[in-house]
């Protein structure tokens, strides 16, 4: 059960419930008790009356109610008896109470001896008016207890809600906080249960604020410290280029490893730097046909010189992103699509879109992705080539990861599947449309 305040709730009336049930169920056989020795008591009184009243050799009889019966025995006479009586002997005469059957019912039964006048009372009451009478008490003490049990759910609910009442607030604060509020929570007046978890709470924002604080300086200092020396290094590589014949294989391969460093820092702090709390607040409409037309037209020079054939199709579809990041997400896509496909290969990019989703493909004709490694493309520094034959440009092995990481922030599925092409991988990851934005944004 997930709410705490209904578990509590359901619990305490389940106790209440079974606790009366039991109480009731002893009470009504200890009430059924009590009122069959209070019964049997007017019946011995009863009976001593009839003793007490005048009889004559002949039968007498007597005006009484039909849940009543009685005989009045002189040895083996009947002196007198009541009209709902029998002719023969309603029980034995032995002193003390019994049970007979006669005139369609049971009957409790009393055998009394009369000493003055030597006389055998025998008197008898209908059980089932006993029982109906004895229910009847019972059941008018019993039902108020019943019908109470829905009040006390309501006041159980009501006293359950105040208690909790700090816990909700607590967690209205929580929910309340801001991305990047970090300080502690204070609320006066907490109960001593709810300030430890509190206290917990206070510990972890400061480890997180530490960690957070940690990371950015990171960041930071390494977008300093490594982009100063790596610019320094590409400056005295242009210097250097002219004192040194062209194509000479050691220059190449130092500027190549320039190049691939600086890839990898870049992406790197491009993967860092990509948190929800930062980018979920400055999320604007970005036109994905748009943007892609964009990054395709920055990034054209590279696929002429593999003679690879980029394409584009679909229309303006509009979602709510930021448009740094998905530019980033593209670029990597496109990378990654230059790289696995050989000299003379096709790319394609499309943009389409439904009433609620905008899809993004960007597919080519490379090697292809076996199916058992598609989650795999998408961890750290994984490189794979199913392929030993084809031979890529090398990179760093994070590229996918943040298109994957990316693709989060924008709340995105991204999934991978075999291409339009012979051969190949397609990447495709479906966006959240913002509706009616096609056309301000075409």
């Amino acid at each position: 059960m997930k709410s705490i305040r209904i578990f509590l709730i359901a619990s305490i009336l389940a106790t209440l419930t079974l606790f009366n049930f039991i109480a009731a169920l002893q009470g009504y056989k200890s009430s059924l008790h009590e009122a069959e020795k209070l019964f049997d008591r007017q019946l011995l009184q009863t009976a001593k009356l009839i003793a007490n009243l005048h009889v004559d050799k002949t039968t007498n009889n007597l005006n009484q109610l039909s849940e009543l019966a009685y005989q009045v025995w002189h040895n083996d006479q009947l002196l007198a008896a009541s009209n709902n009586a029998q002719v023969e002997t309603i029980t034995e005469h032995h002193p003390g109470f019994g049970y007979a059957n006669f005139d369609g019912y049971r009957w409790r039964t009393l055998a009394y001896f009369d000493p003055s006048n030597n006389n055998w009372i025998i008197a008898a009451e209908r059980t089932d008016l006993r029982y109906i009478l004895a229910e009847d008490v019972i059941t008018k003490a019993v039902v108020p207890i019943v019908l109470g049990i829905p009040f006390v759910g309501l006041l159980i609910w009501l006293i359950i809600s105040r208690g909790l009442k700090p816990l909700k607030d607590l967690s209205v604060r929580l929910k309340n906080k801001q991305v990047n509020d970090l300080t502690p929570i204070e609320t006066p007046e907490l109960k001593d249960e709810l300030k430890q978890v509190t206290q917990s709470i206070n510990v972890l924002i400061r480890r997180l604020g530490s960690a957070l604080e940690r990371e950015k300086r990171f960041t930071s200092d390494a977008a300093h410290e490594l982009r100063t020396p790596i610019s320094a290094l590409k400056v005295q590589l242009h210097n250097l280029k002219g004192d040194l014949p062209a194509g000479n294989e050691s220059f190449i391969q130092l500027q190549s490893g320039v190049e691939r460093m600086q890839h990898l820092i870049e992406q790197l702090l491009s993967l860092y730097r990509s948190t929800p709390d930062e980018f979920s607040s400055h999320f604007t409409p970005v036109n994905l046909y748009q943007l892609a037309q964009d990054i395709i037209a920055e990034q054209h020079l590279v696929f002429e010189a593999k003679d690879q054939t980029l394409a584009l199709e679909g229309s303006n579809n509009v979602i709510d992103g930021d448009p740094l990041t998905l530019s980033t997400l593209l670029q990597n896509l496109l990378s990654n699509a230059n790289k696995y496909t050989p000299n003379g290969g096709s790319i394609l990019v499309s943009v389409s879109g439904s009433k609620d989703q905008v899809c993004l493909k960007v597919e080519d004709s490379g090697p292809g992705i076996v199916s058992s490694d598609y989650n795999k493309v998408f961890e750290r520094f994984q490189r794979l080539n199913n392929k030993p034959e084809v031979t890529v440009t090398q990179g760093c092995g994070l590229g996918l990861t943040i298109v994957k990481h990316i693709a989060n922030l924008h709340h995105a599925d991204i999934s991978i599947a075999p291409s339009s092409f012979p051969s190949g991988a397609a990447f495709t990851l479906q966006f959240n449309k913002i509706p009616g934005q096609d056309a301000k944004h075409s």
